[in-house]
């Protein structure tokens, strides 16, 4: 079930409708969420009727075509297109995924819904507000720290030890899984969720890094870290196949060795 996180005593309302062009030859309805908290009014899901023979063929196409052919005011996040950025994060059909690596046609159904990433406050429309998200990861200070003199050139790292980060570098920190995740709806100000800790596996994993023991310090926390039950979300709506949960496994398998 989608949830959203809305203004106190509102309600999302029926929109605006907008039909497809007479030519069109292939049509999709898109319900999108709509929202402008300046505006003061409640959130509202606005209907296109959007010719997609028309467009290219991912989610993100039909919002620009939505966005230059039929409605202006609609607001969203894009960069790469590519699946790189992960500013196109969102609902879609309900599940979190990027707009631009989901295709329209994928998406069983007449209408296709539209929301921003669920439990995180609207900026706009479907624009987040991920100021905390990116603040937990700052928290997290994710960047090589060494005790040992710098090298001349560079920090070498074997092959073998190179290779235990695959699956953890390729975040892209596009938070799908982190909203996904119902612990981090209850206790997103103190829990770290998926994404967040994937990162901090991936530094606590590099050979290089010579902090291990700080790095494990931050994360010793009811909260920061053990509110992980293992639902396994973050897994399955992560748009590059990765596995926060079994990053997480593994930070709490350190905890214990290192008690131990």
């Amino acid at each position: 079930m989608v949830q959203l996180t809305l203004p106190a005593n509102s309600r999302v309302t029926k929109g605006k409708h907008y039909p497809a062009p007479k030519d069109a030859k292939k049509v999709r309805t898109f319900k999108i969420y709509r929202y402008d908290p300046e505006t003061g009014q409640n959130p509202r899901w606005d209907t296109y009727d959007v010719a997609v023979d028309q467009c290219g063929p991912m989610v993100l196409d039909a919002l620009i075509h939505i966005k230059s052919t039929m409605d202006a005011t609609l607001t969203f996040r894009r960069s790469c297109r590519e699946g790189v950025c992960g500013s196109c994060a969102m609902n879609i059909g309900g599940r979190n995924t990027l707009a631009c690596t989901r295709g329209h046609d994928e998406i069983p159904g007449d209408t296709i819904a539209v929301s921003p990433l669920p439990h995180m406050p609207v900026i706009k429309d479907l624009v987040p507000d991920l100021t905390s998200f990116y603040a937990q990861y700052a928290s997290i200070e994710p960047f090589m720290q060494t005790t040992t003199p710098a090298p001349e050139k560079e920090w070498k790292q074997s092959p073998e030890d190179r290779a235990k980060m695959d699956g953890l570098y390729e975040c892209i920190l596009c938070a799908c899984c982190s909203t996904s995740c119902p612990s981090y709806w209850w206790n997103g100000d103190r829990y770290l969720g998926p994404a967040v800790l994937l990162q901090a596996y991936r530094w606590l994993i590099d050979s290089r890094d010579e902090e291990k023991g700080k790095r494990l310090d931050n994360l010793e926390d009811p909260f920061r870290l053990y509110r992980c039950h293992t639902i396994m979300n973050c897994a399955q709506v992560c748009p590059k196949g990765l596995n926060p949960a079994k990053a997480i496994g593994e930070i709490k398998t350190m905890m214990v060795e290192r008690a131990i």
